[in-house]
Parts: C-alpha cells; sequence; structure tokens
C-alpha cells in the first residue's frame, strides 16, 4: 500500500521500494514548470552540529516519439479532453503514447474515477500497412479495445480481442481517428503505431461470424447440467450446435442479438453505436466479438471465445523478430545462414538468475547454480544452492527485476519456434549461475564463485558443472581492480574460456571491472545508427561495440522504443508474467557479442581465448567505425556476425560456398520531425562477387550520398531529407538498390510541421532513493516546458543515492506501472548511485516508456488451454503486490 506523508501530496513508491517512504531528511524543489506541492517535512537537525546538506538538479529529457494521452487519472496533470471525434487529439506519427481509460467508477481515485474516461481519441495521418497496436496494462482487471475510424467518422476496422493486445493494420492512406475504449474497469495502455508489423504479437485473427466457444460454470452434474446448460443458452439467445458437459459448447447466435442490460457496453460509449459500421463483414465480426464480451460477464459462464479459423503454417518465425532491429546492424541473419550454433557450446550467464520456465527459454538451459550467499539479499529462503532461479524484486532502488533472464534470452532465446524473439546463438545454450540478489546487487566473492563454477575451478559449491562451459558473460561491474581476481581471470583463460563483460553504464573513461580486468573482453553499447550510446562507457580498456539500445528513440520507425528486445519478467498481482522488454545498456551489448563467440565455437571448436583476440585485432570480426583502427570509443569497431563466424570457419581450412546477397543495415529510416540525416549501410550478406548497379529514390526530397563505399558501391551511405518545401503532415518514400544479384527496397519516413522538441509525458515525479536505508528521503515533480524536464533536490545530506523518475497516469501512487513512463540516472539498466559530497549539477538523463510485449497474447476469460503463462516464484502472492514495473 502507498504511504502518505504528512503535509505531503503523495509517496510515489517506485516498483522496487518495500519500506515506507520519506523516512529520512531531505526535500525536493520543482523547477518553476512543476507540478504544485506542499513542502516536504524539514530534514532531521543534529542538536550538536549542523548537518552539512548539498543540491542536487539535472534535466529529465523525453522522447520525441513519445506522447501522453491528454486526459490521464493524475490529478496533478491539467486534463485536455480528447473523448469524442470533435476533441481528439492530434499525434504525429509513428508515435508510441501512454494513457488511461476507465470506465465510471472504476480505478484508483483520481480526475475520471467518477465520471468516467471511456473513450480516447487521437487523429493522426497514417500509411497503408501501418500497424497500431494497443498494450493494454491492466488486462486482468479490465477490458480496452481498439477501433479505426475513417476521416467521415466510419468505422472502417477494430481490434476486439479482450486480451493483453489489440492490433490492427491500416489499409489505405489517409486522416483517421484512433479510438482506445474502455469496455470494463480501468487500465494503463500504451498505443503504438509504426512501420512495421509483428508477426503475432499483433496478429489480427479471423472469427467465424456468430459462434461461441462456451463453457458453463457448475456445468459437470451428468442429470441436470444437460438441461440447465440448454436453458441458459435459450436465455441467452443461443442454440447449441456441439460440445457438451463439462467442455466447451460450439454455440450459434442469434444475427443482431441483443445484449441483456446488466452486461451491454457502456451506453455513453461510442464504441456503443455499432451503427457507424458500413462494411456488413466488420459489422458482423463486431457483433459477434461484441456478444462474446458480454457472455463473458455473465455469472453463469466460466468461459467463452469466438470459434477461429485456422490455417496451416507454411514456414514458423518468431514472432517479435521484426522489432530486433539491432540484427541487420551487426548481420546476425547472413551469419545464421552458416550455423546458429551448437547445443554442446554453453555460455555461463552470472547475473541475478533466471525464469527458467519463460517460453522462449524452454530447453535452452543446462543446470546452473545459485551462488548468493547473503540469505536476506537472496530473498529465496536460503544461501547457495543448486537452484538459479530469480525471485524478481520489487524491492530496493536497484534494476534487478530478471536482468539475467532478459540477458540469456539475448544470447540463446529459443529461434524458429513461432514466439517471441531469437538469440544471437539460439542453436547453444545457457548455464544461469546467480550472483546478484534481489537487489540486483552481489559481492565480488560471490561473482568470483560463480566463475570459478563455471570454468571447473573449486568453489564453495564444493562441485563443478557437468557440462563445459566455453564462454562466461559479465553483464555487470562495480568493484574496484583487484590482484587476485586478476588473477583468477588468468586461471579462467588458462581453461579455455573466453570471458566477455559490458564496460558500464556511467558514461566514464575511468576503468570499470571486471570489463577492464587483462584477458576480458570489454563491449562499449552503440544506437541503430552505430553511433556511441550516450551511457556507455570508454576507454582504454574498449575491445569491441555491439547494439546496447537508446529507448529514447525510433530509428526505424516501429512505434517502438530502439531498446534491445528479449525475455524477461514482470511482477504482477497473481506472480510473474513472462514477457519481452526492450532495455539498453552496455549489459545488452555485452550478451550479443557472447552470442557471436558461441556461434564461432560452433564452427570451430578449437579456437582457444588468444586466436579470439588475434582475430578481434586484425579486425576480421568488426566493421571498423570511429577513429581508423582500435579506438577508445568503439575498440575495434562494431562486432559483425557475418565476419565473425566466417573468421572463425576459414581458420579451419573450410569456407561456405558463395552465396552472394545484397543486404541493409535496416528496412525503415524514421527521419521523424527533426532528424535531418541518417546513415544506411549496404553490404555482401554472403559470399561471392556482389556489385551495387543503381541506386534510386522515389521523391525530390530524399537524396541518398555515398560516404565510404568500396569499389562494388558497398558500404556507408548518407541520407538525408529536405522538408522545406513540404506541406505539415506525414510523408514516406522508398530507396531502390540493384544489385548484380538481387534488389532492395528501404522505406523513409519523415514528418513534416511537427515540434523538434522534446514530448510532453505529462507531470514526471522524481524520487531521491537511499538505497542503504532502502528508503526516499526526497521527491519532486516536474512539467515539461516545451523541451525538457528541470528538477532540484535541496538541503541534501551527504550519501550515497539513485535518481529515479516516471510518471502514474493512472494516480494510483506508483510510478512506473505499466504503460507509464519510467527512468533513472544514467540508464534504467542498473541506476548509478551517486556519492553526494558537494552540490551536483546536469544530473541530466532520459525518461520514456518501457514497454513489455506479452510471450503469448493472454485473454482474460479464456481457459488455460489458451496459453496463459503465468506462474507464482519463490515469494508468496503478497510480494507481486502492485509495486509497478520494475526498473531495469
Amino acid at each position: 500500500m502507498p504511504i502518505k506523508l504528512p503535509n505531503f501530496v503523495a509517496c510515489l513508491v517506485i516498483s522496487a521500494l518495500a519500506a515506507a517512504c520519506g523516512g529520512g531528511g531531505g526535500g525536493g524543489e520543482a523547477s518553476d514548470s512543476s507540478a504544485p506541492m506542499p513542502p516536504a517535512p524539514p530534514a532531521p537537525v543534529d542538536p550538536i552540529a549542523p548537518l552539512e546538506t548539498f543540491t542536487l538538479s539535472g534535466t529529465i529529457s523525453t522522447p520525441v516519439s513519445q506522447l501522453v494521452d491528454s486526459d490521464t487519472n493524475d490529478g496533478n496533470k491539467p486534463a485536455i479532453s480528447n473523448d469524442d471525434l470533435s476533441r481528439a487529439q492530434p499525434i504525429p506519427n509513428p508515435i508510441t503514447i501512454g494513457g488511461y481509460v476507465n470506465v465510471p467508477g472504476a480505478g484508483a481515485s483520481g480526475r475520471s474515477t467518477i465520471s468516467g474516461d471511456i473513450d480516447d481519441f487521437f487523429k493522426v495521418d497514417l500509411l497503408a500497412g501501418q500497424r497500431i497496436t494497443l498494450l493494454v496494462a491492466d488486462f486482468e482487471q479490465a477490458d480496452a479495445d481498439l477501433y479505426l475510424i475513417d476521416s467521415d467518422g466510419v468505422q472502417i476496422e477494430n481490434s476486439l480481442n479482450s486480451g493483453e493486445v489489440e492490433s490492427l493494420l491500416v489499409p489505405e492512406d489517409g486522416t483517421y481517428f484512433v479510438v482506445i475504449n474502455a469496455y470494463e474497469g480501468a487500465t494503463n495502455y500504451i498505443l503504438a503505431i509504426g512501420n512495421t508489423p509483428i508477426q503475432a504479437h499483433q496478429r489480427g485473427y479471423n472469427v467465424i461470424p456468430w459462434e461461441a466457444v462456451v463453457t458453463y460454470k457448475n456445468d459437470t452434474q451428468q442429470l441436470s447440467s444437460e438441461f440447465q446448460a440448454e436453458e441458459m443458452s435459450r436465455k441467452l439467445g443461443m442454440r447449441q450446435r456441439a460440445g457438451g458437459r463439462g467442455r466447451g459448447r460450439l454455440m450459434a447466435m442469434q444475427k443482431g442479438l441483443s445484449l441483456p442490460t446488466q452486461v451491454s457496453v457502456q451506453p455513453a460509449s461510442w464504441a456503443a453505436d455499432i451503427g457507424t459500421i458500413s462494411d456488413p463483414n466488420l459489422r458482423a465480426r463486431t457483433e459477434t466479438l461484441m456478444a462474446i464480451k458480454a457472455l463473458r460477464r455473465d455469472p453463469r459462464v466460466l468461459y467463452a471465445e469466438p470459434n477461429y479459423r485456422v490455417k496451416a503454417l507454411a514456414a514458423p518465425n518468431d514472432r517479435a523478430y521484426p522489432l530486433q532491429w539491432h540484427y541487420p546492424l551487426i548481420a546476425m541473419a547472413e551469419a545464421w545462414d552458416i550455423g546458429t550454433g551448437n547445443r554442446n557450446v554453453v555460455v555461463a550467464v552470472i547475473d541475478t538468475g533466471i525464469l527458467p520456465n519463460h517460453p522462449d527459454l524452454a530447453g535452452q538451459l543446462v543446470p546452473g547454480y545459485d551462488f548468493v550467499s547473503d540469505i536476506e539479499r537472496a530473498k529465496d529462503g536460503d544461501g547457495i544452492d543448486p537452484d538459479p532461479q530469480d525471485p524478481g524484486s520489487s524491492l530496493g532502488g536497484n534494476a534487478s527485476s530478471f536482468h539475467g533472464t532478459h540477458v540469456s534470452g539475448i544470447v540463446a532465446a529459443r529461434g524458429n519456434n513461432t514466439i517471441g524473439v531469437a538469440g544471437s546463438a539460439y542453436g547453444s545454450r545457457v548455464m544461469p549461475l546467480r550472483a546478484l540478489g534481489a537487489d540486483g546487487e552481489g559481492t565480488s566473492y560471490d561473482i568470483e564463485q560463480a566463475l570459478r563454477y563455471a570454468s571447473g575451478l573449486p568453489n564453495d559449491s564444493g562441485t563443478v558443472p557437468q557440462t563445459a562451459v566455453q564462454i562466461i558473460n559479465l553483464s555487470l561491474g562495480g568493484a574496484p581492480y583487484s590482484q587476485a581476481t586478476q588473477a583468477l581471470y588468468n586461471e579462467v583463460r588458462a581453461a579455455g574460456i573466453t570471458v566477455v563483460a559490458a564496460a558500464g553504464n556511467e558514461a566514464s573513461s575511468l576503468p570499470f571491472f571486471p570489463a577492464s580486468y587483462d584477458g576480458v573482453i570489454s563491449v562499449s553499447a552503440v544506437d541503430g545508427q552505430r553511433r556511441l550510446a550516450n551511457y556507455s562507457n570508454i576507454g582504454s580498456d574498449i575491445d569491441v561495440s555491439a547494439p546496447g539500445g537508446d529507448n529514447g528513440i525510433d530509428f526505424n520507425g516501429d512505434g517502438y522504443p530502439d531498446g534491445v528486445l528479449s525475455t524477461d519478467g514482470s511482477i504482477s498481482e497473481n506472480g510473474v508474467d513472462y514477457v519481452y522488454t526492450f532495455r539498453s545498456g552496455t549489459s545488452m551489448a555485452a550478451p550479443l557479442v557472447t552470442g557471436i563467440i558461441a556461434l564461432m565455437k560452433a564452427v570451430n571448436s578449437t579456437l582457444r581465448p588468444i586466436d579470439i583476440d588475434a582475430l578481434l585485432a586484425s579486425g576480421a570480426l568488426t566493421d571498423d567505425i570511429g577513429a581508423p583502427g582500435r579506438d577508445d570509443r568503439f575498440g575495434y569497431g562494431i562486432i559483425n556476425a557475418q565476419r565473425s563466424v566466417l573468421a572463425a570457419l576459414e581458420a579451419t581450412g573450410s569456407r561456405p560456398a558463395d552465396r552472394p546477397l545484397l543486404t541493409a543495415s535496416t528496412n525503415t529510416l524514421n527521419f521523424g520531425n527533426n532528424a535531418t540525416t541518417l546513415t544506411l549501410l549496404l553490404r555482401n550478406g554472403g559470399e561471392g562477387d556482389l556489385k551495387l548497379e543503381s541506386l534510386s529514390v522515389s521523391t525530390s526530397w530524399l537524396k541518398v550520398v555515398a560516404v565510404e563505399v568500396d569499389s562494388s558501391g558497398l558500404g556507408e551511405y548518407e541520407v538525408t531529407v529536405d522538408r522545406t518545401r513540404l506541406p505539415p503532415g506525414i510523408y514516406a518514400a522508398d530507396i531502390t538498390i540493384q544489385s548484380s544479384k538481387n534488389n532492395l527496397a528501404v522505406r523513409v519516413l519523415a514528418t513534416a510541421g511537427g515540434t523538434d522538441t522534446g514530448s510532453d509525458l505529462g507531470v514526471i515525479y522524481i524520487l531521491l532513493y537511499d538505497p542503504l536505508q532502502d528508503d526516499v528521503i526526497a521527491q519532486t515533480s516536474a512539467r515539461s516546458n516545451q523541451a525538457d524536464y528541470p528538477f532540484r533536490f535541496s538541503d541534501i545530506p551527504a550519501g550515497g543515492y539513485q535518481i529515479l523518475a516516471g510518471t502514474d497516469t493512472d494516480n494510483d501512487l506508483f510510478i512506473c506501472d505499466a504503460g507509464e513512463a519510467c527512468g533513472a540516472w544514467l540508464t534504467t539498466d542498473q541506476p548509478v548511485q551517486i556519492e553526494l559530497k558537494s552540490d551536483l549539477r546536469e544530473l541530466n538523463f532520459p525518461v520514456g516508456y518501457l514497454v513489455s510485449l506479452p510471450a503469448t497474447n493472454a485473454v482474460k476469460g479464456f481457459s488455460s488451454q489458451t496459453g496463459l503463462l503465468r506462474t507464482l516464484k519463490k515469494q508468496d502472492k503478497g510480494r507481486g503486490k502492485k509495486r509497478a514495473t520494475k526498473v531495469d
């Protein structure tokens, strides 16, 4: 439960905070544009000596590709109604929006609790083939639907799935109204409009009109159930066609069925007017789905779902693979043409542990171990043991929740299994070793025990793994240099094991361990344009770079942040949900390099750490970016998966057959409203002769110029847009490239006439968290000044702190819920602790939406056979109570 402070608006607690807020001293000052708040309680004063205090200040930036619904439930944010067509909120495209809808009387106490906020209308220019996706945050307690209306006010498409995901495709270019409707309850949501479709998380399902599969409650007694079922069916206006007692019944419903009043849609809602539909097929589907929604609310009905049309699939694929933007950047698919890994190649991931039952990690793990020796930090009831399962954390201020699961998925999430994502070496396996506790922190000793175990060296478990490890990934760090630890890494290396580590997220050039130890491959991070990520460490120890992402940008225009998408978990009231999340950090870059080394070992098992070092130093594994040769930002360059696997294969004296293929670093370039120049890479995705024959653009406002290309025309190109003569709106064009073997088209999106400053995400609440006390000692809030969000804390005593921030659109007094914006200094992945000894300024960091995609499109009211993937971990249900999406 949230704890309210005396004379304070409320204690807004991030997911990670268990203790009551405001225990320590300190106060926060909002900027001139901040939300009004009563003063914080005064800091405690030592009666003998005055307490020396300091000031912290900075600026929060928000992505230009993100906005907030203009009438959320947060009473501190002035509401501008977007409840009907005439008041529709104008939005750009592509865009990610966080919002809130509720029926009257539902949800936390706030602006719209009594009156309701049933519909949110958004007016937007859309392009044919774009995907609109609604992610319903609180789908277990609420039901929200998605509608598409043309400029004449006619409904032309909808998605009424009663689940976690609603999605539809735009039929043709034009101006539209996108409508979010609260059918039941109250919920936050994420609305994503973008260019790249997801193959299944956002699939439109084909239903058979006027049929439903219904299971009644108490339908097991043989003597009376058939008669009762027949009577209920008659009262509900249905006729049974198949099925029987204790199982689903196939029911035929009356066309134009008049629903009972007690289960009808909200009468004040725009969605209640089915008369706005002109397409007879859409009308039939809509009436069928609305009738089924009503059946689910009937107390006599256990389950009700459509009767779907299904068909055989020609080729399975990972459904969210199109969102893994980082793979084309490093030629991953071309590497997979050579090999996807080998089950005998095992990667040890030393981290927070694992969610072993995540559906995309099934069959991808070998037995691991838990080396967290401190029982309190472990949060699993014991010390070291053979169970590396991550209990998750909604406690503490650190980014700990299921970090190891995300990292492990980047290495080896199961590929080509029709769900989720593909790991970089999905043919290999992961050994999860838990050395970081539920607070995301561990000790150097526990990490060393995990290293010893993975390497087959003596360790505190008294055992060694049955399966040999070839590579170790360390997406962690923070301890200083140790001679003894360097000696351990020398032992690990002597055992033939390659160690890869994250360079750190402190935007520093100082050594960061373990990445800076000799013999450890240190990985810095780049964004989708191969630019150094603003959080990434640099320095003389950097060996290589890889995509680490940036949740504040959307260069490929898919409507989602450009974080690295991977397996994850989310704590909910029912325990742990299996999801996929976009995270950014060198923690994400390192396992990409680890996975590629696993691919190398799969084709050449004789490679030793010294061999990999030599290949890296020769430039055989990378594309050289930055200064020629090795530099302190990118090391020897950005990792190239295809070149790496080819180099490993050629070291055996073998080589794949020539299969030249023209490939590009992305299939879409999104300039938004402010970018004028982006980079496009063209390269040979196979071996053999390939020559660029022509490159053309489809419009006069688009220009492509060669920057650094070879004699075949392959290499880096600069793409530029000129908006000077473009009226306001969204524009699309194509770059067409013809080669001697195949042709490619790259889509270009650009917006004219919008803002080029940071977006308005509503009121952002900023918390100063003391990890030692496990307490928020000060809080402030800020509103957008049309560019960013300045903040300031004053009268703060010396100590170690983290700065956490987020929105509270549902007004439940918790920030960083699903569907709300979230951030931390410097990144949400492993927030950096500030040692406050003097006034600090320019503590700048981004806040944006942390988007989670479900492992399956779970649907409220469906039977377990529909694939609901929910489980409780080692904690009891009480620990899963709403503390919002974990900062990570």
